[in-house]
């Protein structure tokens, strides 16, 4: 049997979440120095970091697949056998809101549009977008190796930046004597003279507009 780390390293998936046998051992079942059940996993004392990290790794890999595997046999359940999956779901012993959220990031992401060096999370958080500015930021968090939390920080910021209003731009025209006494204005106001135009322009508005502006 391919434990559930080496199917994730290999790509296979067909052991990954096998029963316990009758001595308890599931999923890791079988790997040198390690001893797993349905509800733990123990180390051997003497295992060597390295070896440590890379099973950790290997685990990771599992748990971020099953919720791709999730969300699809979910969503083929329900599509294959109508009302009948919802018994299947309950025997799982998984809560449905939960299968739900993974199906929903399934439906979103065709298997040929999913990243495999990026979590399901990272695809979770580009949901509400529509597939070309999915995409967009799916390529630039594998180029950037940007965490899931890195990638939440760049859509919230260009999405509050293309709801913030634009600056408009209004060119004038000024005599030369115009512009000095503008200027002069502005200085002894101790503002620059962009600045000094904006706000006499704004108690010009004020004066005439009242509170209607």
């Amino acid at each position: 049997m391919i434990s559930a780390a080496d199917a994730a390293a290999t790509g296979t998936a067909s052991d990954v979440g096998d029963r316990p046998d009758d001595r308890g051992r599931a999923g890791l079942a079988g790997l040198v120095n390690v001893r797993s059940t349905v509800t733990a996993v123990q180390f051997d004392p003497l295992l060597p970091f390295d070896t440590w990290k890379e099973l950790g790794i290997k685990i990771g890999r599992v748990a971020n697949s099953s919720r791709w595997w999730l969300g699809d046999w979910l969503l083929f359940g329900r599509y294959k056998y109508g009302t009948r999956y919802r018994a299947a779901i309950e025997a799982t012993g998984l809560d449905y809101q939960t299968l739900r959220n993974y199906a929903v990031v399934a439906r979103r992401f065709e298997p040929s549009r999913r990243r495999a060096t990026l979590s399901f999370q990272h695809h979770a958080e580009l949901c509400a977008l529509d597939d070309e500015t999915q995409d967009r930021w799916l390529d630039e968090a594998t180029d950037g190796g940007w965490s899931r939390i890195e990638l939440r920080r760049r859509v919230r910021g260009e999405a509050l930046a293309l709801d913030s209003p634009r600056p408009e731009f209004t060119s004038l025209e000024l005599s030369g004597h115009r512009a000095e006494r503008w200027r002069l204005a502005a200085r002894r106001s101790t503002v620059s003279l962009e600045v000094w135009i904006q706000e006499t322009l704004d108690r010009a508005a004020d004066a005439i507009l009242g509170g209607d502006g």
